[in-house]
């Protein structure tokens, strides 16, 4: 059973995740221990193992469930309201936005690449990242489609999967060689596939 906290351990136990989180970002999780945790947000030993009773891997699993909703957060409101091109056009924006500034600490990046793959509930967390990310996408796709503004014949998962594709591979490209192009030009071009008459 989870443990119901107090307003203020509920802070503090928030505190210490997004001080991991930033961190791990930073330097990578194998070079993240839990004594630079401690010192970074100030924690006792006693305090991190009152709200972190398994330790690192309780920690992480922790941080892996706050980059996943950060991901998401950072791109709302538009995210959820992608119907008409317009709006679409200033979440791309957003989107870029977002990952410029972030360059190397991406919470993308930190939960795909840093936080373990290879954990079967890690991967729970992604596999529920990429589902609600797609979501939004597809809603927005099937909007375009219902207003008129794309052909009738556009396949709205392909669609959604090959958008993300397009942000998610920018984003990794971007990490490794601190080229903002890549995203821009492989989001570009997923949009305005979306636009093309279909034969």
């Amino acid at each position: 059973m989870e443990r119901v906290l107090t307003a203020k351990g509920a802070a503090t136990r928030q505190r210490i995740v997004e001080g991991a989180a930033q961190l791990i970002r930073e330097r990578g999780v194998a070079n993240v221990g839990l004594d630079d945790i401690r010192a970074s947000t100030a924690t006792s030993k006693s305090q991190l193992f009152h709200y972190f009773p398994d330790g690192k891997a309780d920690l992480m699993l922790a941080v892996a469930r706050y980059e996943a909703e950060q991901v998401i957060t950072d791109q709302l409101p538009q995210l959820a309201d992608l119907t008409t091109w317009r709006k679409w056009q200033a979440w791309r924006r957003r989107v870029i936005q977002i990952y410029d500034a972030q360059r190397a600490a991406c919470p993308l990046s930190a939960l795909t690449a840093q936080l373990g793959k290879a954990d079967p509930t890690t991967r729970e967390i992604v596999d529920g990242l990429t589902d609600e990310w797609t979501g939004y996408l597809a809603t927005g796709v099937q909007a375009l489609k219902d207003s008129g503004e794309i052909d009738p014949r556009v396949d709205v998962t392909r669609t959604a999967h090959a958008i993300l594709s397009a942000v998610s591979g920018g984003a990794t490209l971007l990490q490794s060689t601190n080229r903002l192009s890549y995203l821009e030009d492989a989001l570009t071009e997923a949009l305005d596939n979306m636009r093309r008459p279909r034969s």
